[in-house]
């Protein structure tokens, strides 16, 4: 399962609209791909649809798309939002990590 912090929910249900989905009915698909500095790296964008195998979560009223795939390396994981000095955007709070790099986008297990 996936968590969605509150600060996360209000982000994520702004920028939705600004791209045209609708959060009472389309997704955040969430994943994880190849790259970055510590080997992995998060991938995050909107969906209309899921497809099969994809597990879907909801957290905080908000719809939640995994692949299969990204699935084990995302257990447990917390989605929040940090709009402070240090930078803004998505975080990914990822027990599984072992290893995270400054930046935060990326990591290894």
């Amino acid at each position: 399962m996936i968590k969605v912090s509150d600060t996360a929910k209000k982000k994520v249900i702004e920028l939705m609209q600004e791209d045209g989905y609708n959060p009472a009915s389309d997704y955040v698909r969430v994943g994880v791909k190849s790259g970055g500095c510590s080997g992995l790296s998060y991938d995050l964008k909107f969906d209309k649809e899921n497809h099969e195998g994809d597990k879907v979560f909801v957290d905080n009223d908000v719809k939640i798309i995994v692949d299969k795939k990204s699935f084990l390396y995302l257990i447990g994981t917390t989605l929040e939002y940090s709009g402070g000095l240090n930078g803004t955007g998505f975080v990914f709070n990822n027990p599984n990590a072992n290893r995270t790099c400054g930046c935060g986008e990326s990591f290894s297990l």
